[in-house]
């Protein structure tokens, strides 16, 4: 019995130097790497919004009717014409909520034409359009691959501070109202009751906005750790090049080609191959799939037109679905307004966290002198 009140004695002082050892980290992780994770955050909340903010600015890109299947095969022709040469990349067929073409090109700009003709609306330049700017922000620090490493490293930090906030937290037993209750007054009181109350409630949904964009950095091993735990199909691997040549590509029989294909999905985005293949790609937005441009693939020998594979993510295995939800989860494109304001006050609460944890720190040095 006596053996016993000693071990309980000797480990109480380890487990206090624990959560001393952990606090400090905390606070002075919270301090440093949480204002760089603050203003990431806070970047994809106005990124959140994205869509209608660009509808807000350029009103031209709104009010479209969408082309007619020969409207569409004509207006790929001259994109193929004018813009491939200019590296063109990839081009958004006009849907419901954008009724114009989007292009995307290989230094970042984005180009806007009109449905029906063709013709130029809009140019967002990468280096200064602010939204572009944000997004080149948000998601490789505006540093390229490096940029997109380090983003990693932070994400996984941000991870870190939001459970050992969790564990620091924690109540005793009996405790969890005393624990989630914030108070006025005194200063050192009030800024630490704020941080931990409202981290305590939101935290599941900042670990889920956290850990998927995290997990985007690293998606090559998200994918194979996914499907090492569920277990994958057969999935369609892209075909070998296509040579290109001197001909002319039928575009409405190719449209027609990539629908009969997967006749159960929308057409959404044409990727026009490479210097050296040919090869025009097709993403379809299937049923039931989260991602609002769809990850379903169907590659088409171009000058034929042949179908030459096709990727249907609506019959795929577990962690094909999986990983499809990752990116709409953190976006917040999926679920409506209601889970897009949940995004955006995740974007808003890293911030909040920096502030009051700061104020407690100067409240706590100040009573101290």
């Amino acid at each position: 019995m006596a053996a016993d009140v000693l071990n309980v004695t000797a480990a109480r002082p380890h487990r206090a130097g624990v959560k001393l050892w952990l606090k400090r980290l905390h606070l002075w992780l919270g301090l440093s790497v949480g204002l760089v994770f603050a203003l990431i955050a806070l970047s994809g909340t106005v990124l959140a919004l994205q869509e209608p903010l660009l509808r807000l600015a350029h009103p031209e890109l709104t009010g479209h009717v969408p082309p007619s299947p020969t409207q569409q095969a004509r207006v790929l022709a001259r994109i193929a014409h004018e813009w491939k040469p200019r590296g063109l990349r990839a081009a958004d067929l006009p849907d419901a909520a954008l009724p114009v073409w989007q292009l995307y090109f290989d230094n970042g700009t984005r180009r806007y034409l009109d449905p029906a003709t063709g013709e130029l609306l809009l140019t967002r330049d990468a280096s200064r359009d602010a939204l572009l700017i944000l997004r080149n922000w948000h998601t490789h620090l505006l540093a390229g691959r490096t940029g997109e490493n380090l983003l990693g490293v932070l994400g996984w930090i941000a991870l870190g501070l939001l459970v050992s906030g969790l564990v620091l937290w924690w109540p005793a037993r009996g405790r969890l109202r005393a624990q989630l209750r914030p108070y006025a007054q005194p200063p050192v009181r009030r800024w630490l009751t704020w941080h931990r109350s409202l981290g305590a409630l939101t935290v599941p949904l900042l670990l889920l906005v956290t850990l998927t964009g995290t997990l985007m950095v690293y998606h090559g091993a998200t994918r194979r750790g996914l499907e090492a735990a569920f277990g994958h199909g057969t999935v369609a691997a892209p075909p070998g090049p296509v040579a290109r040549r001197d001909a002319p590509v039928p575009w409405a029989a190719l449209l027609a080609a990539a629908q009969s294909a997967l006749p159960h999905a929308a057409l959404s985005r044409i990727g026009f191959g490479r210097a050296d293949d040919a090869t025009v790609v097709v993403r379809a937005h299937a049923p039931g799939e989260w991602n609002a441009t769809g990850r379903s693939m169907i590659w088409l020998d171009p000058y034929t037109p042949r179908v030459l594979a096709v990727r249907d993510v609506s019959a795929g295995d577990t962690a094909a679905r999986i990983d499809g939800m990752i990116y709409p989860l953190h976006a917040g494109t999926v679920g409506g307004w209601a889970y897009r304001g949940v995004v955006i006050a995740c974007g808003v609460l890293p911030a909040f966290f920096v502030t009051t944890g700061f104020l407690f720190w100067r409240a706590r040095t100040r009573r101290r002198r």
